[in-house]
């Protein structure tokens, strides 16, 4: 019993145990030093491989007699029942248990095992295919279309089932039954492969009209751009070319508007190229761009190009390049409306190619975006559209009704009834003027007229930007305009309400005052300064002061020259004032001098002269030296530059002045180290330059003699105690 426990059938007449590889136990390493002589892995595995016994396999078993063919399949089967007993979903199981069957020539009982497995799952196709191989290998033709015939009847939707069984039926050479498995496949509605084998079939057998027959149907079925491009290269491969045409023409009146449209109409365009009717592919090819959305025509737009440069001339060729920028900046344009720069270049083009009507159109397209918020930062980019506009109208176009009626859009002028869509805007004032305005639009609008010789359109345009947007840039081009027409009295009054509006602006008082002045106009001019310098307020206050005493200078009035110094220097005491004052007072009397030149004096009051001038000069010096000294002991620097120039002022006297009388009062320049503190403290020192002055050396040797007195009175009053 225990023998036949052990019994494997595969082993023969041999026990498990009797077959079992009996190792040698491992023997156990002691000295684990490197040998003398070292071997590689490679050799080990060698050696192995070399000392390794043959692989004990169980004899096969041979079959001498009917019984024991019979003990052998009974205890075979019992095996497979036993399995699918235990995994009943196992295909793989089913399929071993069949193909064993089918080895022992039982094809009954082959087949009952097959549909056994159909009934278990009928709805894996691979038992299907399975079970009709072995029928058509065994040469059941019957049976196995009784198998194919049911496969596809309870899966349709399997096509390989459907490919198989016509593949048999074919290779039997029964082409009707193969046509009739076609079409009931076809009756389900396959995808386009499966109707391109149909088609391929009839061509096998040179059936053209039952394939076109087909390819009806199929467009029919599956109307699709790739479909009508096939059924269109069938009729060109068999020499139809008014049927190959016919059919483009059929999927252009159905797929026009279909996403794919733009490969339809591309191989429609080829088709007609290798007709040779290039008149009838760039029809074709215009058509198409102008049907298809410019985002799904890039393709379309690069082959267009290539077939202008190789069929087009000169002016198709410019115009297929022209087309492929537009549709870039159409791209552009639709993406981002709000961009101009894109509507510029979109611009520029349009222009380059010089249609009237596509340049004004792109150019109210432009326009139309008008910046969401009213905020100058955004609108600066969107003026230049209608600069460029009202520009293109007046030097291009050469239409100026137009271009009057593009600037008063911007001049807020009322409209005239009658003018194009643009001028029509329910907004007047398309510009937010009382936030913000554009001098140059109204400078623009104001030249423009004056170029046509419309005077006073011109001041009427102006006039109206000082009422509504009053700016500096349109108050100096008006007051320009008018002192070039001569009207003087106009100039004044642009003057006044110039200073009206901003009385804080040095340059406008300057101006008015130098218009006075080139009149001769001398007390005017005086005035308009007086009442400049006694404004509250200035933005540049060192400019008008130095105007006006320029002013007073140029007229010869030193004494009135002195006494705007002296009221200058009671607004501030900047070093500037103090070196010009001097520089002034130095320099009064050498032009006196020419004065006195020119009439003859002797040297010796010549000599006088500049003596008295050096002497102001140096009074003026010297009060400005005292000034920094006790008053603002902390300006060394200044102090420094201030006895610098005195220096040089004494220099260019020559025998006059004297060197020394400044020499004594110069510092010394001492370079010196401050610790730096920050936040987190200490931060290391920095070298700075300092100056000492001769008085403060005085002062410190009088404090050590005061400190050493002090000692000495101690020192006497310990000893007598």
């Amino acid at each position: 019993m225990a023998s036949a426990r052990e019994s494997d059938p595969t082993l023969g007449y041999l026990t498990r145990k009797e077959t079992e590889v009996k190792l040698p136990r491992p023997t156990r390493v002691k000295n684990k030093t490197p040998a003398p002589i070292q071997i590689t892995a490679e050799q080990i595995l060698r050696e192995a491989r070399e000392r390794q016994e043959a692989e004990i396999r169980p004899p096969k078993q041979k079959i001498t007699d009917p019984t024991e063919l019979a003990d052998y399949r009974l205890r075979k089967r019992k095996e497979f029942e036993d399995l699918i007993r235990r995994t009943r979903w196992n295909v793989s199981v089913w399929i071993k248990y069949a193909q064993w069957e089918e080895s022992q020539k039982d094809f009954a009982r082959a087949r009952s095992v097959w549909e056994r497995a159909l009934e278990v799952d009928y709805r894996n196709h691979t038992l299907w295919l399975k079970y009709a191989e072995v029928e058509m290998k065994n040469k059941f033709i019957n049976h196995a279309r009784n198998v194919w015939d049911r496969a596809v009847t309870l899966l349709p939707r399997v096509d390989q089932l459907w490919y198989k069984y016509i593949h048999m039926e074919e290779m039997l050479g029964n082409v009707a039954g193969a046509r009739q498995i076609f079409e009931r496949w076809m009756s389900w509605m396959p995808d386009q492969q499966g109707w391109l084998s149909y088609i391929k079939f009839e061509l096998r057998y040179n059936e053209v009209e039952r394939a076109r027959a087909i390819f009806e149907r199929f467009v029919e079925c599956h109307p699709k751009v790739g479909a009508w491009i096939r059924y269109a290269k069938f009729e060109m491969k068999n020499g139809e070319v008014a049927r190959a045409r016919n059919c483009y023409e059929r999927a252009v009146e159905k797929l026009a508007d279909d996403e794919e449209a733009e490969n339809l109409f591309v191989a429609f365009a080829e088709f007609e190229e290798r007709c040779k009717e290039t008149e009838r592919a760039r029809c074709i090819y215009k058509f198409a761009l102008d049907h298809i959305p410019k985002g799904r025509a890039e393709d379309l737009y690069r082959k267009f190009v290539a077939f202008e440069k190789q069929y087009g001339d000169r002016e198709g060729i410019e115009d297929a390049v022209v087309g492929k920028r537009r549709f870039q900046y159409e791209e552009e344009v639709r993406k981002n409306p709000l961009n101009y720069d894109h509507w510029f270049d979109y611009i520029r083009l349009e222009e380059s190619v010089g249609n009237k009507e596509r340049i004004r159109e792109v150019y109210e397209r432009a326009i139309a975006n008008v910046p969401p918020a009213a905020e100058k930062r955004y609108w600066q980019r969107y003026i230049y559209l209608w600069i460029n506009y009202a520009l293109y109208e007046e030097l291009d176009a050469e239409d100026m009704e137009r271009t009057r009626e593009v600037y008063r859009c911007f001049s807020v002028f009322p409209f005239a009834e009658g003018i194009h869509l643009l001028f029509k805007m329910e907004c007047l004032k398309l510009i937010p003027h009382e936030k913000f305005s554009f001098a140059k639009i109204w400078l623009l609008a104001a030249q423009f007229e004056i170029r046509q010789k419309n005077l006073k359109a011109a001041r009427l345009i102006l006039g109206n930007a000082i009422g509504k947007a009053p700016k500096d840039k349109i108050f100096k081009k008006y007051i320009e305009i008018e002192l070039q027409l001569g009207n003087i009295d106009r100039c004044r009054k642009l003057y006044e309400k110039y200073l009206d509006w901003a009385p804080e602006n040095c340059y406008a008082w300057s101006k008015y005052a130098e218009l006075e002045r080139s009149l001769s106009e001398t007390e005017r001019a005086r005035a308009i300064f007086e009442l400049a310098i006694d404004q509250p307020a200035l933005d540049m206050p060192e400019l008008l002061w130095k105007a006006y005493i320029d002013f007073e200078i140029s007229e010869g009035e030193y004494e009135r020259t002195r006494q705007l110094y002296e009221r200058l220097l009671d607004r501030t005491k900047h070093l500037k004032v103090w070196i010009s004052y001097a520089k002034f007072e130095a320099s009064a009397m050498q032009e006196e001098d020419k004065d006195s030149n020119m009439q003859e004096e002797n040297d010796e009051e010549l000599v006088n002269e500049r003596k008295q001038c050096l002497l102001r000069a140096r009074r003026v010096f010297e009060k400005a030296v005292n000034y920094f000294r006790t008053s603002a002991p902390e300006l060394k620097e200044e102090r420094a530059m201030l006895l610098e120039e005195w220096l040089n002022m004494e220099s260019s006297f020559g025998n006059l002045g004297d060197i020394s009388l400044v020499q004594s009062k110069l510092p010394k320049k001492l370079k010196k180290r401050r610790p730096i503190v920050s936040e987190d403290g200490p931060a290391g020192y920095e070298e700075y330059y300092d100056y000492h002055f001769p008085e403060e050396t005085q002062t410190t040797n009088l404090k050590i003699l005061e400190a050493a007195y002090k000692w000495k009175r101690q020192k006497v009053g310990s000893d007598e105690d």
